[in-house]
């Protein structure tokens, strides 16, 4: 299996402030890149392996007679068009696109009226296997994380798609669905996932400023500032360098940006909740270059070709959702958060 590698963090952050130590946490940081995935293995924007007796699920909430969005077959075509013309040559000046594609790309990004006969299904998001993430948490018995979602924005769920999970053990999987019921329309083309392979690799995150103690972020804020000076950017940076991981992850800890933190609590049965998965539309951006993998090492950019955007998943404006799990029962609703 192809790897991906986070570069060593700048400098051993506990060993200036040795309190963080038992902060720590272990993520695990997926690299999705574009390839061919089955459902026998790994993938986000894969294919699932899915049980034919089992239904697929759906949102009542999106359903006939009708609904505003995008057909996924557009979505993918017109992806497929601007890579293609991303990758020829063309003078200085040149138009990127021609009038054609320009219309099938505006085809898979422009909402239009389309009709229903029922219930929109559910688009496949994640598939993660224990073999490949030995550390996966999951119920006892299974081996196989699900995850998909309702590719409309929901208003309670801050305006993103809503997540639903599958556990379940893969030799269970007895007679496999040939293909799953594909949405005659989505909300978002941001919430449609290219079929991507995964390249699972444990790293170590401590807390987001906004969760530590005030005194300690406070400290911490004064040690950034001294290592330049007051007027110029430091060369580490705490919440970019050496807290929390950009990218799609397992575990770990929330990246909490233009909120504080606030209780999240399982609707169920109250029980507190941990951090499943985040998504994420970047593996890194411009404010977390430093987490960008060694075999990426030669790419400068961020247009659609790039390594960093590979799932062509948009949260928000550039955000992360955060999937949460109830610490008492794997069989209650996730809890989702966008930060």
């Amino acid at each position: 299996m192809t790897t991906r590698t986070t570069p060593p963090r700048p400098l051993d952050i506990t060993a200036v402030f040795p309190e963080l130590a038992p902060l720590a946490r272990t993520a695990v940081r997926l690299h999705p890149r574009a390839g061919a995935p089955t459902a026998a293995g790994s993938s986000v924007g894969g294919p699932l392996l899915w049980p034919a007796e089992e239904p697929w699920p759906t949102c009542p909430e999106h359903a006939g007679p009708w609904q505003h969005g995008v057909a996924p077959d557009d979505v993918h075509v017109g992806r497929r068009v601007l890579r293609e013309a991303w990758a020829r040559p063309r003078a200085e000046g040149a138009d990127l696109l021609t009038e054609e594609e320009r219309a099938l790309v505006d085809r898979g990004t422009e909402p239009y009226r389309t009709a229903l006969d029922g219930p929109v299904p559910l688009v496949p998001v994640a598939q993660i296997r224990a073999a490949d993430v030995p550390g996966l948490p999951r119920p006892e018995g299974t081996d196989l994380l699900q995850v998909l979602w309702c590719a409309f924005d929901h208003p309670e769920d801050d305006y993103s798609p809503r997540a639903e999970l599958r556990w379940r053990r893969a030799a269970d999987v007895v007679t496999p669905l040939a293909a799953p019921p594909r949405p005659a329309v989505i909300g978002n083309d941001d919430y449609l996932p290219e079929p991507c392979v995964l390249h699972p690799e444990t790293v170590t995150e401590y807390p987001a400023p906004h969760e530590l103690p005030e005194e300690l972020a406070d400290r911490i804020h004064a040690w950034e500032a001294g290592i330049e000076g007051e007027d110029e950017e430091p060369e580490v940076c705490y919440q970019y360098d050496l807290a929390v991981a950009p990218g799609w992850k397992l575990g770990g800890h929330a990246p909490w940006s233009f909120s504080d933190p606030f209780p999240m609590a399982c609707a169920e049965c109250g029980a507190g909740v941990r951090p499943l998965l985040t998504v994420d539309g970047t593996e890194w951006d411009g404010g977390s270059g430093s987490w960008a993998p060694v075999e990426d090492a030669g790419y400068t950019g961020y247009h659609f070709l790039g390594p960093a955007l590979e799932t062509q998943i948009t949260i928000g404006r550039s955000y992360r959702l955060q999937v949460y799990v109830c610490e008492a029962s794997y069989d209650h609703p996730p809890v989702q958060n966008m930060q």
